[in-house]
């Protein structure tokens, strides 16, 4: 991390050295599948790291982040295909795995992400980006939590067979969960899957929150309370999350923070816990998803720059290593996998 800590205070330093690291959602998978090798180093080809290029293996080692939550993109303006899409990115994710020996594990359990953490190498972890890749089968979500899903975002930016969008195609600001959506939030608590509800509006927000038995998540977005916009959440939605034992991934996207430094990412950080408690936020960058970052957090190596923005907002050490990925081990421990079946995964899905 030397290059990217120059200017850290030693206290951010040795802080976000012994920090579990955890990134709630990159949407780098949807790179891998033109090609893109997560294990090798890039650079992004855009001025001020515009919209992706944002995530690899070397540079999560030099940012001193341990664990990356992979978001499964499909695009519903295909009919057919989206649930082999999405089977195919895991095994992607897989492979990648398989290749580092070693270097890289593909884990669903926050054990497995602390043993990553001992021995200095990364993890790499699953969710789905809006369940149109269900293809309207409750059977296809079981299947992919058999191939090691851990996170199903209800919805992306067009309404499914599950729930409507708070902006996109079919958005609605009054339908809640369909009865179809309704029997997926159970589902995933069989599964010990974690319901996401970045994405989802706040009518199935809410219902999301009340039907589920197991903390939810909000992979990654920004909070009103820091920036209103459409996409960012309020703090009834905040304190609805934190109520379920939830965390909050905090998005890295300007267009959500309302700034170009990370100090506007602080903000949201600091609303969230004020807000939801020590216990809610989380990292939820969306790199790799069209974004434009912070100037002064291009991509995963400079990760160090939170740790040292949260501690000149006074924050304690122990607050900030759960907002750095703490608070989501403790989700994870709390809802530990009931579906995932390694030895069924070795076949090679094609697309």
């Amino acid at each position: 991390m030397a290059a990217t800590t120059n200017s850290l205070s030693d206290r951010a330093r040795a802080l976000h050295a012994e920090s579990v690291v955890v990134d709630l959602h990159a949407d780098t998978a949807s790179l891998m599948r033109m090609g893109y090798d997560f294990l090798a180093e890039h650079r992004p080809p855009l001025p001020g790291s515009a919209f992706g290029f944002h995530v690899d293996q070397p540079r999560m080692l030099r940012g001193g982040q341990t664990a990356q939550v992979f978001g499964l993109v499909t695009f519903p303006i295909r009919k057919k295909g989206l649930f082999r899409s999405a089977l195919h990115q895991i095994d992607l994710v897989q492979q990648a795995a398989t290749r580092s020996n070693g270097g890289l594990t593909f884990v669903t359990e926050a054990e497995q992400i602390e043993q990553a953490k001992i021995t200095g190498t990364t993890a790499a972890l699953c969710g789905l980006e809006g369940v149109h890749a269900l293809e309207g089968h409750r059977d296809n979500l079981i299947t992919l939590a058999t191939h090691g899903l851990r996170l199903m975002g209800l919805s992306h930016f067009s309404a499914n067979e599950a729930a409507h969008p708070a902006k996109g195609w079919r958005s609605s600001r009054h339908a809640g969960l369909t009865e179809f959506g309704a029997d997926l939030v159970r589902l995933c608590n069989e599964l010990g899957v974690l319901v996401d509800l970045a994405h989802i509006n706040r009518p199935g927000f809410f219902e999301a929150t009340r039907l589920s038995l197991d903390p939810v998540v909000v992979s990654h977005t920004g909070v009103c309370g820091a920036h209103d916009m459409w996409r960012n959440i309020d703090d009834e939605q905040i304190r609805a999350v934190a109520d379920t034992g939830g965390c909050i991934g905090i998005i890295y996207s300007r267009h959500f923070l309302g700034g170009s430094t990370v100090e506007a990412l602080a903000d949201h950080i600091v609303h969230c816990y004020d807000i939801g408690g020590e216990d809610c936020p989380a990292l939820g960058s969306d790199f790799d998803g069209l974004i434009v970052p912070p100037r002064d957090l291009p991509d995963a190596a400079h990760l160090p720059r939170i740790t040292e923005a949260l501690v000149q907002r006074g924050l304690t050490d122990r607050v900030i290593t759960k907002i750095m990925g703490g608070n989501v081990l403790r989700v994870l421990r709390s809802v530990p996998t009931k579906g995932y079946r390694p030895d069924e995964t070795k076949t090679p899905i094609e697309v």
